[in-house]
């Protein structure tokens, strides 16, 4: 298996934000979230996020601990809520130094 891969199979359906303001309100700026590493990337991992399942997160290779490395596929993780993007249903979170 590549060390890469997109979130697949059914329980990564594509998600979307016909709730996109429960979405936004379950999730605000600074909300803590938990979640499985269900997609890896060179800028990053998708996450399944815990209790939400219209919403995927994005967490950036940017928004990292300094010398973490990507959390593998299947990885619980958790970190802080930064922001929302609208334009492609994420929700962009900064992981904390414990993955």
């Amino acid at each position: 298996m590549d060390e890469y891969a997109w979130p697949t199979g059914p329980e990564c359906r594509p998600r979307t934000w016909c709730g996109r303001e429960a979405t936004v309100a379950a999730l605000p700026v600074e909300a803590r979230i938990t979640g499985e590493v269900i997609g890896r990337q060179r800028f990053g991992v998708f996450i399944g996020i815990d209790g939400v399942p219209n919403a995927v997160a994005l967490a950036e290779i940017t928004a990292m601990p300094h010398g973490m490395g990507l959390p593998a596929l299947g990885a619980i993780v958790s970190g802080e809520v930064l922001w929302h993007a609208t334009h492609n249903h994420q929700v962009k979170v900064r992981l904390d130094s414990g993955c």
